[in-house]
């Protein structure tokens, strides 16, 4: 049911518009010196526009925000806009706000890492722009086509080249030199030579009526995409070295997630893991008035402004905070929830218990594997033993697939290469600093390894991406034995693996559903980031992508795992956990008015020190207090739920043209 909605599109507005109008009405390219709107100001010029590109912000077709793609040169730069339509009707239910929060204004492609064309066997081809700081786009797709004559017209402008590694990802400013390639991920200034920004500034507009298509407008509350704020940035950066110093290389080397760049298996060798900054209003509005403490220990931050007040302080009185956490669930209690043939009684007991105080450390390895699926609430003691015999055999036969594989023919296997190459790389940088973990040549290492490589050849679609081996480790340190922990991690996988899409779509329908969970709860906090350009809520990317693995202590973060996986609550508790932590800080956020670049340094620097127990009772709190209006912020299918449609979720593969 869900493949028939995903690619049959006849009764789409969007679609229906774009078959009227034809391939040759919907795209138009200019030549130096040829077409050139007379409302463009004097050196900028429009090289190509492409109507009804599309991005799904869900994994519901229907769900579909189209617009119109440009590339704009503007001297020796050029610079990519998607722009979404306005009073354009479609069958979307998302709102005019959610559009715009997909907005691209005036990218330029000095920021720009590679692209990636898809062009499966069935659907539209579609493309994933990822940046230098390694964040991706979402996927672009062309319903009439014109992803060639998209790429083409770059290469006629910048340096772009096919990726020697996939024939389907071409990369933008590749360097040979490896002094230069550095600098140009670093964006120290004057390191780019290439599509670097311009000196004279310019204004683009975009118009978002489709119905008027050669119109521009400077009014960037408009949707318009400004390169002039661009290159006022630039100049800064250039004029103040101390700063570039200070905020961009710590923000390239900062520990803010490198997925992007490790699911399209570009970079072997990576020289940041931060976040780019993207195109942001440079605003000057004053700050709003707050000073809110949702629990009682709540940490105080000093305040530059004033800062609106948070709604929930209005209804104080009748607020029921969370209830305080208890200790960790014992052996003795816990033998209390079983019956004599080890069957959990009661499982919403057993996870009540669990969500409010954890498990003791000992007997984890009894209780995760039943949090996570792997045995059910029902199994007994024998149940689980036949079980875990059985498993150990299906795990040793996978594991012999890799094994088994001869140098000569790991030189004719690619992917077999680059995946283990990658892994390798990863588990040697991977919670060293643990006893456990620590020394050369640990057996707990090349455990960590095997499994990881054996789960690539047991889901191969998926694969390996950077941050799964962040998600194995805790489960390895508990279960302390291999074939075990694979299982645990299969489980576990079941839920996240969408994390690691290459589309991204499972990150970007999170990132989704928590701005508009902070709408609903923080309309202050929401308006503030809107006002900044930080509706993307890129800055919470890896708590999502790796559930708060880096910012907590070990023993905390598998307090946290524990509590996350009794989906006492919601089965999407972390996302109110992103908000618990948001909304702890608002006070130094507005205050402070800090932009996108502030704001992604301050939530990096938070790594340590986040009050685990009193978060958790402010996301329990907001969890109850959104009650149906939280649920339905958060589209179905949203990772940790189960796929909506499992056999087409972890689909990664290519057709070359």
């Amino acid at each position: 049911m869900q493949e028939a909605e995903l690619h049959d599109l006849s009764d789409d507005a969007d679609y229906a518009a774009s078959q009227q109008q034809g391939r040759s009405a919907s795209m138009m390219r200019c030549d130096s010196g040829k077409r050139s709107s007379s409302s463009e100001p004097e050196g900028a010029e429009i090289v190509y526009s492409k109507d009804n590109v599309t991005i799904h912000p869900t994994q519901f077709a229907s769900e579909r925000i189209s617009g119109r793609l440009k590339l704009i040169k503007q001297g020796s730069s050029l610079f990519m806009t998607w722009i979404p339509y306005k009073g354009q009707s479609t069958n979307s239910k998302l709102s005019e706000k959610d559009r715009n929060l997909y907005t691209i204004r005036a990218l330029p492609f000095a920021d720009v890492r590679s692209i990636r064309r898809h062009t499966p066997a069935l659907g539209w081809q579609f493309i994933i722009v990822v940046l230098s700081s390694g964040l991706a786009f979402p996927p672009l797709y062309f319903y009439n086509g014109g992803v060639r004559e998209f790429l083409t017209t770059i290469k006629q402008h910048i340096f772009l080249v096919r990726s020697a590694e996939d024939a389907n990802v071409f990369l933008v400013n590749d360097f040979q030199n490896p002094l230069q390639r550095t600098l140009s991920s670093l964006e120290l200034p004057r390191a780019v030579p290439i599509a670097s920004a311009p000196s004279t500034p310019v204004s683009v507009g975009e118009s978002t009526s489709h119905e008027n298509e050669e119109k521009t407008d400077v009014d960037v509350h408009d949707g318009s995409a400004s390169i002039h704020q661009y290159n006022g940035r630039q100049r800064q950066k250039v004029h103040d070295p101390a700063r570039d110093i200070s905020i961009q290389v710590l923000e390239k080397f900062s520990l803010v997630t490198k997925f992007a760049r490790e699911t399209t298996q570009l970079f072997r060798e990576t020289h940041s893991n931060g976040f780019a900054p993207f195109e942001r209003r440079n605003s000057k509005q004053s700050a709003l008035d707050y000073s809110h403490k949702p629990s009682d220990d709540s940490e105080e931050v000093p305040v530059q402004g004033p800062v609106a007040p948070d709604p929930l302080e209005f209804d104080k009185l009748s607020l029921v905070w969370g209830k305080p956490r208890q200790p960790p669930l014992g052996l003795e209690e816990w033998a209390t929830f079983l019956d004599s043939e080890g069957r959990v009684v009661d499982s919403k007991a057993l996870r009540k218990r669990i969500f409010y105080g954890g498990v003791e450390y000992k007997f984890r390895k009894e209780v995760w594997p039943i949090l996570l699926g792997y045995y059910t609430y029902e199994s007994t003691y024998a149940e689980r033993e036949y079980q875990r015999s059985i498993k150990k055999i299906e795990y040793a036969t996978i594991k012999n697939q890799w094994q088994s594989i001869s140098p000569g023919q790991a030189k004719r296997f690619t992917k077999f290469r680059e995946r283990k190459g990658l892994i390798e790389k990863d588990v040697v940088r991977t919670d060293r600093s643990l006893s456990f973990y620590d020394g050369d040549d640990n057996p707990n290492v090349n455990l960590l390894r095997d499994i990881l490589l054996t789960y690539s050849f047991y889901n191969f679609d998926l694969g390996y991406c950077q941050g799964m081996s962040d998600l194995l480790s805790p489960i390895l340190f508990v279960m302390e034995d291999e074939s075990e922990s694979f299982w645990c991690f299969v489980s576990l996988m079941e839920c996240l693996g969408p994390n690691f899409n290459r589309d991204q779509n499972g990150m970007h329908s999170q990132l989704f559903a928590l701005s508009k969970l902070v709408e609903l709860l923080d309309s202050p906090l929401h308006n503030y980031f809107e006002q900044n350009d930080c509706l993307n809520y890129f800055f919470c990317f890896r708590w999502i992508l790796i559930q708060f693995k880096r910012e907590l202590e070990y023993e905390k973060t598998m307090r946290l795992w524990e509590v996350l996986w009794t989906h006492y609550l919601s089965e999407h508790l972390h996302l109110y956990v992103c908000v618990a932590i948001l909304k702890r800080y608002r006070g130094k956020i507005i205050g402070e008015q800090m932009d996108f670049d502030t704001l992604l340094k301050f939530i990096n620097e938070l790594s340590g020190r986040i009050d685990l127990d009193a978060i958790l009772r402010d996301a329990e709190a907001l969890c109850i207090c959104a009650g149906e209006n939280g649920a339905a912020c958060i589209p179905p299918g949203t990772p940790p739920s189960l796929p909506v449609d499992n056999g087409l979720f972890y689909s990664q593969q290519d057709e070359v043209l």
